[in-house]
């Protein structure tokens, strides 16, 4: 019985874990995050092109504009400098299951495409400059 009891909380506490992390951020809880993370004097905080945007002031003084993961926080400010080649990108989104990827650009601190997704829908995606890993589409 002790055994079962294990198994079913350790199953419950993944299926928690699992609906928590697939739950999108608020506009509240981005503004806190970008606090945490060193920004203030955040404006125009906004969803668009599946992640959060927002204008602030990072702990330098210096106005950068953000893109927002929704899932994690991570800000990504327009000044980053990217890890990842177009190539990388390009090998990335092709392992994903994407095909006909195109306009494949950096800017705003994350790399941009336009690919068809398994389905054979067209897509605009958003995707982490260090990691390769999609953080907005539509």
């Amino acid at each position: 019985m002790k055994k079962t009891m294990t198994s079913l909380t350790i199953a419950l506490a993944l299926v928690c874990g699992v609906a928590t992390a697939q739950q999108a951020m608020t506009e509240q809880d981005v503004r806190a995050d970008l606090a945490q993370q060193g920004y203030n004097d955040v404006h125009d905080v906004d969803f668009h092109d599946g992640v959060w945007t927002a204008r602030a002031k990072s702990g330098d003084g210096t106005k950068v504009k953000l893109r927002i993961d929704p899932t994690t926080g991570r800000a990504f400010p327009d000044s980053q400098i990217s890890r990842l080649s177009e190539s990388d990108v390009r090998a990335q989104l092709s392992t994903d299951g994407y095909t006909r990827v195109h306009d494949v650009d950096f800017g705003n601190g994350v790399w941009t495409a336009k690919a068809e997704n398994q389905n054979g829908k067209d897509v605009k995606l958003q995707i982490d400059p260090d990691t390769g890993r999609i953080i907005g589409s539509n």
